[in-house]
């Protein structure tokens, strides 16, 4: 079930409020209605999916439980714990890309497992690890099984993001009145919703239709066609998934619940640095605080060059996380190598650059990395870069070659929108905390 699909729209958030409302009234645990709405929710996707979910919830409470419960044994059962989730994403998710690697890599023959891959399993797992190692510091007190039930389910969050951690949101819905509709949340969440909504209809579902044309025909791009091509997909990624977080920041913001924004203008950004402090925010503070900071307590001593090894370590994962592919570990490390060459330069050669050139040097790296991101190979990648800079190839008149059955004025159009949303708009965060909105 999609947000902006008319069966979420007009009849399961709607039936939602309904029965939230009703449940205030013969005064039934509203907690409750919202798993349960959440578990159907998931299972609209596929149902096959809900017995892994419901297993991983009842599994990972105990483990909370014996975390915090336990005096001398508190490590061992927080290692168990994060090793039994660990494992679960990688058999699902990561196993058949080993095995083909090793397969490889020996010759061998050994069989992929062939595992669906659960939706959303990536951002409720480090969601749970985020949780357990909460019990581990005893920063959990509300410990309840519906509780931490509704905390890896609660709908607006559990495809997309953004990840949160346990005490955030359980501390607002302990109080929040969902069955009250405000007035202020419920127009900033509509506003959000829709924002949310245009930019995943009418900006990333028509970009996606220059996207697959040019990737589908990569080989004839010329010069034009092959930038339109990865301008189009770096403000699709935008657009579809900052879209899907605004709308449901919006939805979660109707059940007076407030998430945490995902993106901040991130191709405003002037340094990778500062992309990563605006791009998928609450993955960057998960890879930091769960990943990063362990690493560097991990070493005997601390050094820049240490430093910047755990950073690759962190890219490196972070682009695994996207997927099982070495496009996007790729894709990562080229943000790692991104990252560790602004560290160098503050270090070394602190020199300022122009802003204006700084951002848009840095949009045009990302907007490379993300050519990796999308291919489905290496050898895609790199013609579609090679056909970016053959200005030799530049003609205005091949355009309409590839375009011409998606109307070629449209798209020019779309993407001089783009550009002037992303660079000139101002983002759904500043516009729902205006003044027009208070």
């Amino acid at each position: 079930m999609l947000f902006h699909s008319n069966i979420f729209i007009l009849y399961f958030f709607p039936l939602t409020l309904l029965l939230l409302f009703i449940s205030s009234k013969i005064k039934f645990d509203n907690k409750i209605i919202l798993i349960l709405a959440s578990l159907f929710f998931y299972s609209w996707w596929n149902i096959n999916y809900l017995p892994l979910i419901i297993l991983s919830i009842f599994i990972n409470f105990f483990l909370g439980k014996k975390i915090q419960k336990s005096k001398n044994d508190k490590k061992l059962f927080l290692s168990i714990s994060i090793l039994f989730n660990i494992s679960l994403l990688f058999s699902f998710k990561y196993a058949d890309f080993f095995i083909s690697n090793y397969n490889f890599l020996t010759n061998s023959g050994v069989n992929k497992l062939n595992l669906p891959f659960p939706l959303g399993i990536s951002f409720y797992t480090f969601q749970i690890i985020t949780y357990l190692v909460d019990c581990y510091y005893g920063k959990i007190t509300l410990h309840k099984f519906k509780n931490f039930a509704l905390f890896v389910v609660f709908f607006p969050q559990l495809i997309a993001g953004p990840i949160i951690k346990y005490n955030f949101l359980i501390d607002q819905l302990n109080i929040a009145k969902f069955f009250v509709l405000r007035a202020g949340n419920v127009l900033k969440g509509l506003v959000l919703f829709f924002i949310g909504f245009i930019k995943k209809v009418f900006f990333a579902d028509q970009l996606s239709l220059i996207v697959e044309s040019g990737y589908l025909n990569y080989e004839s791009l010329n010069f034009l066609e092959a930038w339109m091509t990865s301008l189009a997909f770096t403000f699709q990624i935008y657009f579809d998934f900052s879209g899907y977080v605004d709308m449901a920041l919006g939805c979660a913001l109707m059940l007076n619940i407030i998430l945490p924004i995902n993106f901040n203008s991130p191709y405003k950004a002037y340094n990778m640095i500062h992309f990563w402090r605006k791009w998928h925010i609450t993955l960057a503070e998960f890879l930091m605080n769960y990943i990063y900071y362990p690493l560097l307590r991990f070493l005997p001593s601390i050094s820049f060059l240490l430093a910047m090894l755990a950073t690759i370590i962190v890219f490196f994962l972070a682009g695994l996380w996207h997927g099982p592919s070495w496009m996007f570990i790729t894709f990562g490390l080229i943000h790692g190598i991104g990252v560790i060459f602004n560290h160098c330069k503050q270090k070394f050669f602190n020199f300022k650059i122009y802003l204006p050139l700084s951002i848009f040097l840095t949009f045009n790296y990302v907007n490379l990395s993300f050519i990796i991101f999308r291919s489905e190979n290496f050898e895609q990648a790199f013609t579609i870069i090679y056909k970016m800079f053959n200005f030799s190839s530049y003609s205005i008149s091949m355009l309409s070659d590839l375009f011409s059955g998606l109307d070629l004025l449209k798209n020019i159009t779309l993407l001089i929108l783009s550009i002037l949303v992303i660079f000139i708009f101002k983002n759904s965060d500043y516009l729902i905390n205006s003044k027009y909105l208070k």
